[in-house]
């Protein structure tokens, strides 16, 4: 992996994403403290949790349309406006004491639409402002700051969650307005100089599918990410229900979370190395075995227990998004790579709406070992499906990223 030269409009970039989530991170573990505290339904939760995710399933494809067709810096500021409206919006309510679930639900789809279409198009930005032999290094720079943010948001969630119940909410919408201003800043474009796209969404659509299905490692890996998504998000619902009640306090809650963070800030630091000495097929076999690990809950009943079982993949995770988020943004074409990236998030992604919804209906009918049970399985599945598909045996190296040029980009301020 290429060592990463950081420049400034990569620096303002990935602060002003990680701004943006630190918000996140803190509003994420508050949306279910708060539909348990008027609720007291982990179903209800588990809708929220729905509401929140559904979006990558619903938009991501116009998403990559939209980064691809329409200048990325204006999209992504817009995106984080209507975020900075939908937690005004929450803070608003709790100020009158208006606020009704209904309201909580849409205000996490909203926010979650905002952020697919934010997502996919910093991804293009990524690639304009990092040459393509550095992406990999750049991508595991990005999770070791994501990982700074998740390390200190959901500790912060949970203390402002504990002082008042808006206040995670308006934390996130500040968070929001200094990201705009960070991306204000940056004179770099986020696309190349080409002539505006005026094929048809839909064939614009055909088209990244086309190109993402015909790459079989990246087509395999989406999908199987698409149950890991899935296992995950209802791991973290399970682990809060469990965790309130048992009677930890939301700060105690947002702590545990942090250590998750902290974990991947560890694993984010090793991933260049890692990326050296391991081979990507090694990295995602690894991390796909460490995934089932929190179904040690089933014979030691604990939330501290749970939060241990994920740890593993905690530190292995960012290795095997690094290495596969850089190898895919590198070898796309720029006039593709926001279709490309939001078709293999959208399989990718596919699960993460179902996984707090699943949570929450299990939890209703089962007993919590059960649950964790169930999720343990299918990480064995999973795990087992990686190690025998011939996409995953043969999959790619680094080093067909060496020779690759950066992208010509239109003179600063161009669409």
């Amino acid at each position: 992996m290429t060592p990463l030269r950081q420049n400034r409009d990569f620096v303002l970039l990935q602060t002003g994403q990680a701004l943006s989530t630190l918000g996140s991170s803190a509003s994420q573990i508050a949306y279910p403290l708060l539909v348990l505290a008027t609720t007291h339904s982990p179903a209800k939760a588990g809708v929220v949790g729905f509401a929140a995710f559904a979006p990558y399933v619903l938009f991501g494809l116009f998403a990559g349309v939209a980064a691809d067709r329409w200048n990325r810096k204006r999209v992504i500021i817009v995106m984080d406006l209507v975020r900075v409206l939908g937690m005004a919006s929450i803070v608003v309510a709790l100020a009158l004491d208006e606020l009704t679930f209904p309201q909580i639900a849409i205000v996490a789809l909203l926010e979650g639409s905002a952020f697919v279409f934010f997502n996919i198009a910093e991804v293009g930005a990524l690639r304009s402002v990092v040459p393509g032999r550095q992406l990999p290094a750049a991508a595991a720079a990005e999770q070791a700051r994501m990982s700074l943010v998740v390390l200190g948001g959901p500790p912060l969630g949970g203390v402002l969650f504990s002082i008042a119940r808006g206040l995670p909410f308006l934390v996130d919408g500040i968070s929001y307005v200094f990201s705009v201003a960070s991306l204000l800043l940056m004179r770099t474009p986020f696309q190349e100089t080409r002539e505006r796209d005026t094929t048809p969404v839909l064939a614009q659509i055909r088209e990244g599918v086309s190109w993402l299905w015909g790459q079989k490692y990246l087509r395999t890996s989406a999908l199987i990410f698409a149950g890991d998504n899935f296992v995950f998000q209802a791991v973290f619902l399970v682990f809060i229900v469990i965790a309130k009640r048992d009677g930890f306090s939301g700060g105690l809650i947002g702590a545990l979370i942090a250590m998750f963070g902290a974990c991947s800030l560890l694993g984010s630091l090793a991933a260049p190395r890692a990326a050296k000495l391991l081979s990507i097929r090694t990295i995602m076999l690894l991390n796909q075995w460490l995934n089932g690990l929190f179904f040690l809950y089933v014979f030691f009943p604990s939330p501290y227990v749970l939060v241990a079982g994920v740890m593993p993949v905690a530190f292995v995770g960012p290795w095997l998004n690094s290495v596969i988020v850089g190898y895919r943004t590198a070898v796309t074409p720029d006039h593709l790579i926001g279709r490309v990236s939001s078709v293999a998030r959208n399989l990718a992604f596919l699960g993460m709406p179902l996984g707090p919804l699943a949570a929450g209906l299990l939890l209703g009918v089962l007993s919590q070992r059960a649950t964790v049970l169930v999720l343990a399985l299918l990480c064995a599945a999973l795990a087992l499906v990686s190690t025998l598909s011939p996409s995953i045996r043969n999959a790619p190296s680094l080093a067909e990223l060496d020779d690759l040029p950066m992208p010509a980009v239109s003179p600063a301020g161009a669409d």
